[in-house]
């Protein structure tokens, strides 16, 4: 798909950058707004792992972690909060995973380092991951074995763990490591062996676990405690390059390519190219920039839908930017403001095919927006 569409955009030559002009190729309407609390809400994330709960969505704010359903006619209905025994938590990500039977886990992380693994079954904590020497600030899943998240750490490193048996199975860190916090990180769509870093040091780093996976599948049988695990250091990324000049806070694989974001009002596209001469040393191919007016203030992430269409990320202003990621230049699908949302947008959750953006602000509240495109209200 993405692989294709590469052909479009000239390699080697300027970037091609995108129009705010609003194409309005898709209208999106405000369904509802919630209060959630008086705490800001730093992450909102749709359950892309289990197709039976597509329209369940997760947020955090403060200790406090709540899963919603999106119903129709914008409907949300709470359907479950998990309250942390520390009232000092500020919960700054959510993840969905699942155990090795299907039931669905929700994985918080925040100021404090601890991850919660909560069975949302159950209701009741599943595993609770310590390790960390500083807060998380992001937990991502594994989409093609969602028993293993992934977590960036204020600590300079990136944990990978089994939900299943709450082993910490390898760590990202060391000589060749990251020199500030850890940001943001993903998994890469396809080759189950790679992940994408970013942080406070300004790069992006790419690390492969080819050569360790002998250990993510003896996580799947240790049955000994898991503190007697044999966890490894990965010391050493396969890719690293300097994209941005300041803090890269979000970073997302669109095939082979990386969407990645600073400070500075753009999200931008390139193909990491390693340099044959010198292992692990990037050259960065700008392809596309998506830009985004008052996003200069760092902890904004930005969402895609299942098949990544499109991008939605919010600024500081409390407007939300959609922007269709496949097309050359890139279209801007939709501009959403509203007169009553002026808070900063922490992060945006796309539902599976687009349909409905999520936002989540520093004010506390939730917004739904609903395409309305072929709707005759």
């Amino acid at each position: 798909m993405v692989g294709e569409t590469g052909k479009l955009f000239g390699l080697g030559c300027d970037p091609v950058v995108g129009s705010l002009t609003s194409s309005k190729k898709r209208e999106y309407r405000v369904t509802n707004r919630l209060q959630e609390g008086k705490r800001p809400l730093y992450a909102v994330v749709f359950n892309f792992i289990d197709s039976r709960y597509f329209n369940v969505f997760a947020t955090v704010g403060g200790n406090r972690v709540t899963l919603y359903q999106c119903l129709e006619g914008g409907v949300i209905a709470v359907l479950q909060s998990y309250v942390d025994e520390d009232k000092d938590e500020s919960f700054y990500t959510v993840s969905w995973a699942c155990n090795v039977d299907g039931t669905p886990f929700v994985v918080a992380g925040g100021i404090n380092g601890v991850m919660r693994v909560i069975d949302a079954g159950s209701e009741k904590i599943h595993k609770s991951f310590v390790g960390h020497g500083d807060s998380i600030n992001e937990i991502r899943t594994q989409t093609l074995k969602p028993s293993l998240v992934i977590s960036a750490s204020k600590d300079e490193s990136v944990r990978l763990w089994n939900v299943h048996t709450g082993i910490c199975i390898l760590i990202f860190a060391g000589a060749g490591g990251h020199r500030n916090e850890v940001l943001s990180v993903d998994f890469h769509p396809s080759d189950i062996y790679r992940i994408a870093s970013c942080g406070m040091d300004n790069t992006v780093k790419i690390w492969s676990m080819k050569e360790f996976w002998t250990y993510v599948e003896k996580s799947f049988t240790w049955t000994d405690l898991p503190s007697k695990f044999p966890t490894k250091y990965v010391q050493f990324p396969v890719y690293n390059a300097s994209v941005h000049l300041n803090y890269v806070d979000c970073n997302r694989w669109l095939g082979d390519f990386i969407l990645s974001k600073s400070v500075d009002n753009e999200i931008v596209l390139w193909e990491p190219k390693v340099k044959e001469q010198t292992p692990g040393e990037g050259v960065v191919d700008i392809l596309q920039k998506y830009p985004i007016p008052e996003c200069d203030i760092w902890f904004i992430k930005f969402s895609c839908d299942f098949h990544f269409n499109l991008a939605a990320v919010g600024n500081r202003e409390g407007k939300i930017f959609v922007w269709e990621l496949q097309s050359s230049p890139p279209v801007l699908i939709a501009r959403l403001s509203h007169p009553q949302s002026k808070s900063p947008i922490r992060q945006t959750a796309t539902s599976f095919d687009g349909s409905t953006i999520l936002s989540c602000c520093e004010d506390g509240t939730i917004w739904r927006w609903d395409d309305v495109t072929n709707s005759t209200a």
